[in-house]
């Protein structure tokens, strides 16, 4: 009975003064946001599962960043990247994709790439900005490789690329 009491004073006394509240509202805004913070990157993320891609007679070894955290981060700190070596973004849906270097060191060639596996357009981006690059129209891919080794293999818009899941 003490202990239903006691409880029935705190109902009603948080009731009469919501100023009781606060330390829960606090408590439950920090669920959200600690989670959100334990993201916070301060070096590269771990190497990605691979996949293997063609062009040509060109291989390519692409990690896949398919998680909406795995794309935020992307190549961000990595030191280089091997010559044959190359992060592939895949997303769900046909979009406008736009990419920039906050924090990617080395730089990069972007291809956005259609469902079919054509190259839509490329683009030069250099480290550590924060210009936008953006596909000519929406895609489901974008495959980041050191910077010009689609023109040094004279790879471009309108080559395919083999070895992309499939999507309708």
């Amino acid at each position: 009975m003490l202990v239903k009491n006691t409880f029935q004073k705190t109902a009603h006394s948080i009731d009469r003064n919501p100023i009781h509240l606060l330390p829960w509202q606090i408590l439950l805004f920090l669920s959200f946001v600690i989670p959100i913070t334990v993201y916070a990157q301060n070096g590269p993320q771990p190497r990605l599962p691979v996949i293997e891609l063609t062009t040509r007679i060109h291989v390519i070894q692409a990690e896949i960043a398919r998680t909406t955290q795995e794309q935020a981060i992307g190549l961000m700190y990595r030191q280089s990247m091997g010559s044959h070596e190359g992060m592939l973004f895949i997303y769900d849906r046909l979009e406008i994709r736009c990419f920039w270097m906050r924090n990617t060191l080395i730089p990069l060639t972007i291809a956005f790439i259609s469902d079919d596996g054509t190259i839509v357009n490329t683009k030069d981006m250099q480290p550590e900005t924060e210009n936008t690059h953006c596909s000519n129209r929406p895609v489901r891919f974008a495959l980041e490789m050191n910077q010009g080794w689609f023109m040094e293999r004279g790879i471009k818009a309108g080559f395919k690329i083999q070895g992309l899941p499939n999507y309708p």
